[in-house]
């Protein structure tokens, strides 16, 4: 596949200490195509919103899209989606525990047409070691995810999930919050693509650095993988 444009597709709700770093990191990773960051700035309080708008006045590779009350991870995914002209979308976290660096990594498989969509596992890369429960948690809900869907994957529960615009286009995505990565993957595996993994580095926030996630999202994550293998 000849790659001509990359869609980062950047989720935001309250980032603003992180925001500048990481944009400069996407527009620093060398690559063999054009690239634009869609930035969805879900109805954050702390000045993310108006850095993003700031940045994207300046700038011309930079589009900030807005939503007026917070919806959740999900739905700024969705609305990002909507506005991509990009032929490939990777999604990125803003708050820097993901490397933009691993780009070239995620996209050699599209480009050699091994596979439509790539997922980047923080087990098989190097990380900073996670909090015990939640590495158990990841783990449980990625082989609850192979036993529904006859597939192997370390890392379900990654940011970096990579597809081409055709598949984007072709899956209608519901969820709003943490449902999000769990419904995407069932609908990518319904569909009969087989996801390939790459390792990517990962460094995990502490919770006193903002990480938002708890054992509650990791219910709604198991509901939503259960509800899409049966119902939809």
């Amino acid at each position: 596949m000849r790659l001509q444009k990359l869609s980062v597709i950047l989720p935001v709700y309250n980032e603003v200490d992180t925001l500048g770093e990481i944009i400069e990191q996407i527009r620093a990773v060398e690559l063999p195509c054009d690239r634009e960051i869609i930035a969805v700035d879900d109805c954050s309080t702390d000045g993310s919103r108006e850095y993003l708008l700031a940045e994207a006045a300046r700038s011309r590779d930079l589009i900030v899209l807005t939503h007026d009350r917070n919806l959740g991870k999900g739905a700024a995914v969705r609305t990002a989606l909507g506005a991509i002209t990009g032929d490939v979308v990777v999604i990125q976290d803003a708050d820097l525990e993901y490397d933009p660096r691993d780009y070239t990594r995620l996209l050699r498989p599209i480009q050699e047409g091994r596979s439509k969509v790539v997922y980047g596992s923080r087990f098989l890369g190097e990380h900073k070691a996670m909090y015990f429960w939640h590495a158990v948690g990841n783990r449980f809900l990625t082989l609850t995810t192979n036993i529904l869907f006859n597939t192997t994957l370390t890392d379900m529960e990654t940011c970096y999930k990579v597809f081409t615009a055709d598949v984007a286009r072709s899956i209608k995505l519901r969820s709003n919050r943490w449902g999000f990565d769990p419904e995407i993957t069932a609908k990518i595996l319904k569909q009969g693509h087989r996801i390939y993994e790459v390792p990517v580095a990962y460094n995990g926030r502490e919770f006193w650095e903002g990480k938002k996630i708890t054992w509650k999202d990791g219910l709604t994550v198991l509901a939503t993988l259960l509800r899409y293998r049966l119902f939809d």
